[in-house]
């Protein structure tokens, strides 16, 4: 059974999340958080196997939310779910710990399939955002060295 902690600051986006994941046998959504602190604190206290963590919140946003859970426990694993897939969200995600990075339209297909690949230690991406990842350090590699 993956256990699951919930953290977005929207209600609706909280319970279609829960009321899709409880539908699955091998997902249990354990608790769920409006705010980065609550975040933090209930994976303190309930050691999920994911926090699926949106990015933008009330008091502390999910990245230092991550920060915070990695710091205290630092096999957590943390999966972005935001609607913002930028590179200045996706960096700072990704430099905070977090093990991937899902947008808000992925089909519930691909959201359940990443759920289970982040808790088998896979770093799962929207399909988009891994392109672009990608094509950054194709880019980064063709670059010439630069002498020292």
């Amino acid at each position: 059974m993956i256990r699951i902690v919930l953290a977005d600051d929207h209600p609706v986006v909280r319970e279609g999340l829960r009321a899709m994941l409880s539908a699955e046998s091998d997902l249990e959504v354990v608790a769920d958080a409006s705010s980065g602190p609550q975040a933090e604190a209930l994976a303190a206290e309930l050691r999920p196997d994911i926090v699926l963590m949106d990015l933008r919140m009330p008091g502390m946003d999910g990245i230092r939310a991550t920060t915070a859970i990695l710091a205290a426990r630092p096999g957590a694993r943390v999966l972005a779910l935001t609607t913002f897939d930028d590179d200045d969200h996706l960096y700072p995600a990704l430099a905070a710990g977090m093990c991937g990075f899902l947008v808000k339209d992925a089909s519930p297909g691909d959201l359940l399939d990443g759920i289970r690949r982040a808790a088998a230690g896979d770093r799962p991406f929207s399909p988009e955002v891994l392109g672009r990842l990608v094509d950054t350090a194709v880019a980064a590699r063709a670059q010439p060295s630069r002498p020292a």
